[in-house]
């Protein structure tokens, strides 16, 4: 036994003194200031992301943060080594001593490189002097958002890396295993409040500067707002008020100060709901969807108030019509002996009775119906009369109120689906033979212009992915105006066709 085990510890340490002298002849004469192939062939650094973490997206900064394994593979033909072993695993002390790519973020905004309790790198260097090159980061990157449509809104956020210094002539970047699988998110690495992550889409362009042109990868993270919390804290209390505005139509014109604390008291409650959606909100110069809808509420409110004044203002003019009427009556009657106000004719007897100089004066001061100011009461025989502004208030205010909101929802819902299906389609398209993507624009506004209006991209979203996909797919506006997709093997309208 013990012969044994001294014959597994002599094999031990021959195997590492051997490990050992194939890092120390890797090493020997390595000069790491050098790309791999230095003035020869180009050197193809070969991508791929696995997501741990997505989230979260902030609207007002318009950026968004997500933890990754960032993977690059390359070959380095200096690292060929040959020795018991097929594939070296090292830590990170080695990545100092040779070459690597100088990867940078393009819209990043912060990245934290993890260094708890080590360093989180990960290096392998293989017998054919391939290498792998993990590390895990926390990137905090711009995500453009357009929030026209808020909070149906859905955007594409995109993550671009590329060479820093070396220019396409002499580093390339690829994706790994294809564009298909080349970024992993999986379900549960989601961490999202406010939106759905549809989906994801990777590309590749070119981009020209003074100091040459470099390779730029950008991956799209595609997400679709949650409408929940908007719901709930907006939408509804709105709703409510404008309701409550609409039951002071069936409370009786006489509630002078009701029928005001109601339209008041709405006005204020819109105005209080308005400034409170805007904190979760940059301060974007656009109205957006949800602002259309409150001001939409607002109006109705303020016309409820508005409505009353007029009711009001109507119902006292009328008052006062009869009541000079009854002046005029009074008067009549008075001249001709009789006082309507006195059918009896006791007042006539009274004043028959005193002198020719009291008479007057006592006649001057008999009781006269006075002019109504505006707000007061009307004389009982109108106090049950319904005005007729009301009446078509009632009926009018509803169903308008209720008509906006059947367009408005609609439209939202038809906003939310067409989005969804667009993504999962190019989703699907993906990995196939061919790589373009096309838009033909044939009438000026052009269908860029329309799937721009209805599903919600941005034009350097379309622009940058006409490259990535898998299936080409020829968009085109009919002579009706419809804007239809068709892909290589069939062109189905119904598929992709905005009016």
């Amino acid at each position: 036994k013990a012969c044994a085990f001294i014959g597994l510890c002599m094999r031990t340490r021959i195997y590492l003194d051997n490990i050992t002298r194939v890092l120390d002849r890797l090493l020997d004469g390595y000069d790491n200031r050098l790309r791999p192939g230095f003035g020869g062939p180009v050197t193809e650094v070969k991508t791929d992301i696995f997501v741990t973490s997505f989230g979260p997206v902030s609207d007002v900064e318009m950026e968004y943060t997500m933890d990754v394994f960032f993977r690059q593979t390359w070959i380095d033909d200096r690292l060929k080594f040959e020795g018991p072993i097929e594939i070296l695993r090292l830590n990170n002390l080695m990545v100092s001593k040779i070459w690597t790519p100088d990867t940078f973020f393009r819209n990043g905004k912060r990245s934290i490189s993890h260094n708890m309790t080590t360093p989180n790198k990960l290096f392998r260097i293989m017998q054919n002097g391939t290498i792998l090159y993990t590390m895990r980061l926390t990137i905090n990157a711009e995500c453009p958002m357009r929030l026209i449509n808020f909070p149906m809104d859905g955007h594409s956020c995109p993550l671009k890396f590329g060479s820093y210094a070396y220019p396409m002539s002499e580093i390339v970047y690829t994706w790994k295993k294809g564009p298909l699988f080349s970024v992993e998110v999986p379900q549960e690495s989601s961490s999202l409040l406010q939106y759905d992550l549809i989906g994801q889409t990777v590309s590749s362009e070119r981009l020209k500067s003074n100091t040459g042109e470099y390779i730029v990868m950008t991956v799209y993270f595609h997400l679709q707002r949650k409408m929940g919390f908007f719901l709930i804290q907006t939408y509804i209390p709105c709703i409510m008020t404008v309701i409550l505005a609409q039951v002071s139509f069936w409370i009786d014109k006489e509630s002078v100060p009701a029928r005001t604390v109601f339209g008041i008291t709405t006005v204020l409650t819109m105005t209080t709901l308005s400034i409170s959606a805007r904190h979760s909100l940059p301060k974007v110069s656009y109205a957006t969807a949800m602002d259309w809808f409150i001001a939409v509420c607002f109006a109705f409110v303020f016309s409820a108030l508005i409505e009353f004044a007029a009711v009001n203002y109507f119902s006292t003019l009328q008052a006062n019509k009869e009541l000079r009427r009854a002046n005029m009556a009074y008067a009549a009657a008075g001249s001709d002996g009789e006082n309507p106000l006195d059918p009896a004719g006791v007042l006539k007897k009274r004043l028959n009775s005193l002198s020719p100089r009291d008479a007057p004066d006592r006649f001057s001061r008999a009781p006269q119906p006075d002019l109504h100011q505006q707000g007061s009461t009307v004389p009982a025989n109108n106090m049950l009369a319904t005005s007729i502004i009301d009446k078509y208030s009632r009926i009018l205010f509803p169903l308008s109120f209720g008509a906006f909101n059947l367009v408005y929802w609609i439209e939202s819902a038809l906003l939310v689906r067409w989005s969804f299906i667009f993504f999962k389609n190019i989703n699907n398209c993906a990995g196939q033979k061919y790589s373009f993507f096309f838009f033909f624009d044939t009438d000026g506004l052009g269908c860029v212009q329309l799937l721009l209006i209805r599903v919600k991209l941005q034009w350097m979203h379309i622009r940058n992915t006409q490259k990535q996909f898998g299936c080409i797919v020829f968009c085109t506006v009919t002579e009706s105006g419809v804007c239809v997709c068709c892909s290589k093997d069939h062109c189905q309208s119904r598929w992709m066709s905005f009016d």
